[in-house]
Protein backbone atom coordinates (compact mmCIF):
# COMPACT_ATOMS: atom_id res chain seq x y z
CA UNK A 1 0.00 0.00 0.00
CA UNK A 2 2.64 2.51 1.06
CA UNK A 3 5.10 3.56 -1.63
CA UNK A 4 8.22 5.67 -1.38
CA UNK A 5 6.54 8.52 -3.30
CA UNK A 6 3.83 8.79 -0.62
CA UNK A 7 6.46 9.35 2.06
CA UNK A 8 8.29 11.86 -0.13
CA UNK A 9 5.08 13.81 -0.75
CA UNK A 10 4.29 14.16 2.94
CA UNK A 11 7.86 15.16 3.73
CA UNK A 12 7.91 17.85 1.02
CA UNK A 13 4.48 19.19 2.05
CA UNK A 14 5.77 19.47 5.62
CA UNK A 15 8.88 21.29 4.43
CA UNK A 16 7.25 23.66 1.92
CA UNK A 17 3.77 24.04 3.37
CA UNK A 18 1.93 23.87 0.03
CA UNK A 19 0.91 21.33 -2.60
CA UNK A 20 2.27 23.46 -5.43
CA UNK A 21 5.76 23.76 -3.95
CA UNK A 22 5.85 20.06 -3.04
CA UNK A 23 4.75 19.04 -6.53
CA UNK A 24 7.44 21.21 -8.11
CA UNK A 25 10.12 19.76 -5.84
CA UNK A 26 9.09 16.22 -6.70
CA UNK A 27 8.65 16.96 -10.46
CA UNK A 28 4.94 16.09 -10.32
CA UNK A 29 1.84 17.96 -11.37
CA UNK A 30 -0.31 19.13 -8.48
CA UNK A 31 -3.17 16.94 -9.68
CA UNK A 32 -0.92 13.85 -9.84
CA UNK A 33 0.29 14.55 -6.31
CA UNK A 34 -3.25 14.98 -4.97
CA UNK A 35 -4.47 11.87 -6.80
CA UNK A 36 -1.64 9.78 -5.35
CA UNK A 37 -2.44 10.78 -1.76
CA UNK A 38 -6.22 10.48 -2.29
CA UNK A 39 -5.75 6.92 -3.54
CA UNK A 40 -3.64 6.10 -0.47
CA UNK A 41 -6.29 7.63 1.81
CA UNK A 42 -8.96 5.47 0.19
CA UNK A 43 -6.86 2.35 0.66
CA UNK A 44 -5.97 3.23 4.26
CA UNK A 45 -9.49 4.38 5.12
CA UNK A 46 -8.34 7.60 6.80
CA UNK A 47 -7.47 11.19 5.88
CA UNK A 48 -3.83 12.23 5.88
CA UNK A 49 -4.29 15.97 5.55
CA UNK A 50 -6.95 18.66 5.61
CA UNK A 51 -6.98 21.99 3.80
CA UNK A 52 -7.07 25.00 6.09
CA UNK A 53 -7.54 27.88 3.68
CA UNK A 54 -4.38 27.94 1.62
CA UNK A 55 -2.51 25.87 4.17
CA UNK A 56 -2.26 22.11 4.57
CA UNK A 57 -2.78 20.60 8.01
CA UNK A 58 -1.76 16.99 8.56
CA UNK A 59 -4.12 14.75 10.46
CA UNK A 60 -2.96 12.48 13.26
CA UNK A 61 -2.49 9.71 10.69
CA UNK A 62 -0.62 12.12 8.42
CA UNK A 63 1.72 13.16 11.24
CA UNK A 64 2.40 9.50 12.00
CA UNK A 65 3.23 8.86 8.36
CA UNK A 66 5.46 11.97 8.30
CA UNK A 67 7.44 10.60 11.27
CA UNK A 68 7.93 7.34 9.38
CA UNK A 69 8.93 9.25 6.24
CA UNK A 70 11.65 11.15 8.15
CA UNK A 71 12.96 7.86 9.49
CA UNK A 72 12.68 5.70 6.38
CA UNK A 73 13.57 8.01 3.49
CA UNK A 74 17.24 8.43 4.54
CA UNK A 75 17.44 4.61 4.61
CA UNK A 76 16.00 4.46 1.10
CA UNK A 77 18.62 6.98 -0.01
CA UNK A 78 21.41 4.85 1.44
CA UNK A 79 19.95 1.80 -0.30
CA UNK A 80 19.84 3.68 -3.62
CA UNK A 81 23.44 4.87 -3.16
CA UNK A 82 24.63 1.38 -2.30
CA UNK A 83 22.91 -0.13 -5.35
CA UNK A 84 24.53 2.53 -7.55
CA UNK A 85 27.91 1.61 -6.05
CA UNK A 86 27.29 -2.06 -6.78
CA UNK A 87 26.26 -1.18 -10.33
CA UNK A 88 29.47 0.80 -10.87
CA UNK A 89 31.61 -1.86 -9.12
CA UNK A 90 32.51 0.53 -6.31
CA UNK A 91 31.15 -1.69 -3.54
CA UNK A 92 31.10 -5.33 -2.58
CA UNK A 93 33.20 -8.01 -0.96
CA UNK A 94 35.71 -10.63 -2.02
CA UNK A 95 35.96 -13.81 0.04
CA UNK A 96 39.22 -15.62 -0.58
CA UNK A 97 39.94 -19.23 0.35
CA UNK A 98 43.56 -20.30 0.87
CA UNK A 99 44.81 -23.84 0.23
CA UNK A 100 48.42 -22.70 0.15
CA UNK A 101 49.87 -22.23 3.64
CA UNK A 102 53.11 -20.49 2.61
CA UNK A 103 51.26 -18.16 0.21
CA UNK A 104 49.88 -15.90 2.93
CA UNK A 105 52.81 -13.48 2.68
CA UNK A 106 52.34 -13.35 -1.08
CA UNK A 107 48.62 -12.71 -0.65
CA UNK A 108 49.37 -9.60 1.41
CA UNK A 109 51.32 -8.13 -1.51
CA UNK A 110 48.18 -8.48 -3.66
CA UNK A 111 45.62 -7.41 -1.04
CA UNK A 112 47.29 -4.06 -0.36
CA UNK A 113 47.06 -2.68 -3.93
CA UNK A 114 43.63 -4.31 -4.40
CA UNK A 115 42.21 -2.43 -1.41
CA UNK A 116 43.84 0.78 -2.63
CA UNK A 117 42.16 0.39 -6.04
CA UNK A 118 38.82 -0.79 -4.61
CA UNK A 119 37.88 1.57 -1.75
CA UNK A 120 34.36 0.17 -1.40
CA UNK A 121 35.28 -3.52 -1.53
CA UNK A 122 36.05 -5.56 1.59
CA UNK A 123 38.24 -8.68 1.70
CA UNK A 124 37.93 -11.74 3.93
CA UNK A 125 40.37 -14.67 3.93
CA UNK A 126 39.39 -18.19 4.96
CA UNK A 127 42.02 -20.89 5.56
CA UNK A 128 39.93 -23.56 7.25
CA UNK A 129 37.15 -25.29 5.34
CA UNK A 130 34.65 -27.76 6.72
CA UNK A 131 34.56 -29.75 3.50
CA UNK A 132 37.57 -28.40 1.58
CA UNK A 133 38.22 -25.40 -0.63
CA UNK A 134 36.46 -26.72 -3.73
CA UNK A 135 33.29 -27.40 -1.75
CA UNK A 136 33.47 -23.88 -0.32
CA UNK A 137 33.74 -22.48 -3.85
CA UNK A 138 30.81 -24.58 -5.13
CA UNK A 139 28.69 -23.63 -2.10
CA UNK A 140 29.33 -19.87 -2.51
CA UNK A 141 31.15 -19.69 0.85
CA UNK A 142 34.12 -18.11 -0.96
CA UNK A 143 34.56 -16.25 -4.26
CA UNK A 144 38.17 -17.20 -4.99
CA UNK A 145 40.28 -20.24 -4.16
CA UNK A 146 44.06 -19.93 -4.09
CA UNK A 147 45.72 -23.32 -4.49
CA UNK A 148 48.81 -24.97 -6.00
CA UNK A 149 46.76 -28.07 -6.83
CA UNK A 150 43.70 -27.21 -8.94
CA UNK A 151 40.98 -29.81 -9.41
CA UNK A 152 39.43 -29.40 -12.85
CA UNK A 153 35.64 -29.11 -12.66
CA UNK A 154 33.19 -28.05 -15.34
CA UNK A 155 31.85 -25.03 -13.47
CA UNK A 156 35.19 -23.80 -12.11
CA UNK A 157 37.91 -21.82 -13.88
CA UNK A 158 41.50 -21.97 -12.63
CA UNK A 159 43.99 -19.37 -13.82
CA UNK A 160 47.72 -19.71 -13.13
CA UNK A 161 48.94 -16.48 -11.53
CA UNK A 162 52.61 -17.20 -10.86
CA UNK A 163 55.16 -20.01 -11.11
CA UNK A 164 57.47 -21.08 -8.32
CA UNK A 165 60.03 -23.75 -7.50
CA UNK A 166 59.65 -25.91 -4.41
CA UNK A 167 63.02 -26.14 -2.64
CA UNK A 168 64.48 -27.74 0.47
CA UNK A 169 65.33 -25.37 3.31
CA UNK A 170 68.00 -26.49 5.77
CA UNK A 171 70.03 -24.92 8.57
CA UNK A 172 73.45 -23.52 7.71
CA UNK A 173 74.67 -25.99 10.35
CA UNK A 174 73.10 -28.97 8.57
CA UNK A 175 75.34 -31.48 6.83
CA UNK A 176 73.22 -30.80 3.72
CA UNK A 177 74.04 -27.08 3.68
CA UNK A 178 76.10 -26.02 0.70
CA UNK A 179 74.76 -28.69 -1.64
CA UNK A 180 73.34 -27.52 -4.95
CA UNK A 181 70.78 -30.33 -4.96
CA UNK A 182 69.61 -33.26 -2.82
CA UNK A 183 68.36 -36.75 -3.59
CA UNK A 184 65.41 -38.41 -1.85
CA UNK A 185 67.80 -40.82 -0.11
CA UNK A 186 69.61 -37.91 1.53
CA UNK A 187 66.44 -37.10 3.49
CA UNK A 188 66.13 -40.58 4.97
CA UNK A 189 67.94 -39.50 8.15
CA UNK A 190 66.25 -36.09 8.38
CA UNK A 191 63.29 -34.75 10.35
CA UNK A 192 60.86 -33.30 7.80
CA UNK A 193 58.75 -30.37 8.98
CA UNK A 194 55.57 -29.59 7.05
CA UNK A 195 52.25 -27.84 7.46
CA UNK A 196 49.39 -29.95 8.88
CA UNK A 197 48.29 -31.24 5.46
CA UNK A 198 47.83 -34.90 4.57
CA UNK A 199 50.87 -36.42 2.85
CA UNK A 200 48.79 -37.12 -0.27
CA UNK A 201 48.68 -33.36 -0.88
CA UNK A 202 52.31 -32.57 -0.08
CA UNK A 203 54.55 -32.31 -3.16
CA UNK A 204 57.66 -33.20 -1.19
CA UNK A 205 56.10 -36.65 -0.69
CA UNK A 206 54.18 -37.11 -3.94
CA UNK A 207 56.75 -35.73 -6.37
CA UNK A 208 60.03 -36.42 -4.59
CA UNK A 209 60.11 -39.00 -1.80
CA UNK A 210 57.45 -41.58 -2.68
CA UNK A 211 58.45 -42.07 -6.35
CA UNK A 212 61.92 -42.98 -5.05
CA UNK A 213 60.40 -45.14 -2.28
CA UNK A 214 62.11 -43.04 0.38
CA UNK A 215 60.80 -41.58 3.61
CA UNK A 216 62.28 -39.16 6.13
CA UNK A 217 63.40 -40.38 9.54
CA UNK A 218 60.51 -38.46 11.10
CA UNK A 219 57.65 -36.30 9.84
CA UNK A 220 56.40 -33.48 12.08
CA UNK A 221 53.70 -30.92 11.36
CA UNK A 222 53.58 -27.29 12.47
CA UNK A 223 51.04 -24.63 11.55
CA UNK A 224 53.04 -21.40 11.46
CA UNK A 225 55.58 -20.59 8.74
CA UNK A 226 57.68 -18.53 11.16
CA UNK A 227 57.92 -21.41 13.64
CA UNK A 228 58.82 -23.92 10.93
CA UNK A 229 61.68 -21.71 9.73
CA UNK A 230 62.87 -21.05 13.27
CA UNK A 231 62.99 -24.81 13.85
CA UNK A 232 64.93 -25.28 10.62
CA UNK A 233 67.34 -22.48 11.55
CA UNK A 234 67.97 -24.25 14.87
CA UNK A 235 68.82 -27.43 12.92
CA UNK A 236 65.77 -29.27 14.32
CA UNK A 237 64.64 -30.40 10.87
CA UNK A 238 64.31 -29.51 7.20
CA UNK A 239 61.33 -28.26 5.23
CA UNK A 240 60.14 -27.70 1.66
CA UNK A 241 58.89 -24.26 0.66
CA UNK A 242 58.53 -22.02 -2.39
CA UNK A 243 61.93 -20.66 -3.33
CA UNK A 244 60.83 -17.03 -3.25
CA UNK A 245 59.64 -17.41 0.34
CA UNK A 246 62.69 -19.37 1.45
CA UNK A 247 65.03 -16.74 0.01
CA UNK A 248 63.12 -14.01 1.83
CA UNK A 249 63.60 -15.79 5.17
CA UNK A 250 67.24 -16.52 4.32
CA UNK A 251 67.91 -12.78 4.56
CA UNK A 252 67.33 -12.87 8.33
CA UNK A 253 67.76 -16.53 9.34
CA UNK A 254 70.77 -18.88 9.07
CA UNK A 255 69.18 -21.17 6.47
CA UNK A 256 70.24 -22.52 3.10
CA UNK A 257 68.14 -23.25 0.00
CA UNK A 258 68.74 -26.45 -1.98
CA UNK A 259 67.14 -27.78 -5.20
CA UNK A 260 65.09 -30.97 -4.92
CA UNK A 261 66.52 -33.44 -7.43
CA UNK A 262 68.27 -32.73 -10.70
CA UNK A 263 65.51 -30.64 -12.30
CA UNK A 264 63.73 -29.30 -9.22
CA UNK A 265 60.00 -29.33 -8.50
CA UNK A 266 58.23 -26.59 -10.42
CA UNK A 267 54.69 -25.52 -9.58
CA UNK A 268 52.13 -22.77 -10.18
CA UNK A 269 49.79 -20.96 -7.86
CA UNK A 270 46.28 -20.89 -9.30
CA UNK A 271 43.26 -18.73 -8.58
CA UNK A 272 39.98 -20.56 -9.04
CA UNK A 273 36.53 -19.01 -9.40
CA UNK A 274 33.07 -19.99 -10.60
CA UNK A 275 32.76 -19.81 -14.38
CA UNK A 276 29.61 -17.70 -14.13
CA UNK A 277 31.69 -14.99 -12.38
CA UNK A 278 34.18 -14.68 -15.23
CA UNK A 279 33.24 -11.03 -15.81
CA UNK A 280 33.15 -10.05 -12.13
CA UNK A 281 35.33 -6.93 -12.06
CA UNK A 282 36.53 -7.52 -8.47
CA UNK A 283 37.74 -11.02 -9.33
CA UNK A 284 39.44 -9.93 -12.54
CA UNK A 285 41.13 -7.01 -10.78
CA UNK A 286 42.47 -9.35 -8.12
CA UNK A 287 43.78 -11.83 -10.71
CA UNK A 288 45.47 -9.04 -12.69
CA UNK A 289 47.23 -7.82 -9.55
CA UNK A 290 48.19 -11.39 -8.62
CA UNK A 291 49.80 -11.92 -12.02
CA UNK A 292 51.71 -8.65 -11.79
CA UNK A 293 52.95 -9.32 -8.25
CA UNK A 294 56.76 -9.18 -8.09
CA UNK A 295 56.98 -11.57 -5.10
CA UNK A 296 58.02 -14.42 -7.35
Amino acid sequence: MIEKIHLSILQEISRSGSLTAAAGKLHLTQSALSHSIKKLEQQAGTRLWLKDGRNIRLTEAGNYLLEQANRLLPQFERIDDTLRQFASNEKGSLRIGMECHPCYQWLLTVVQPFLAQSPGVDIDVKQRFQFGGMAALFNYDIDLLITPDPIQKERIVFEPVFPYELVLVVSLHSKLSGLSKVTPAQLSDQVLLTYPVESARLDIFQQFLLPAQCMPKLHKTLEATDIILQMVAANRGVTAMPKWLALEYAKSLPVDVIRLGDSGIHKHIYVGYRKQEKHNSHIQRFIALAKSSDTH
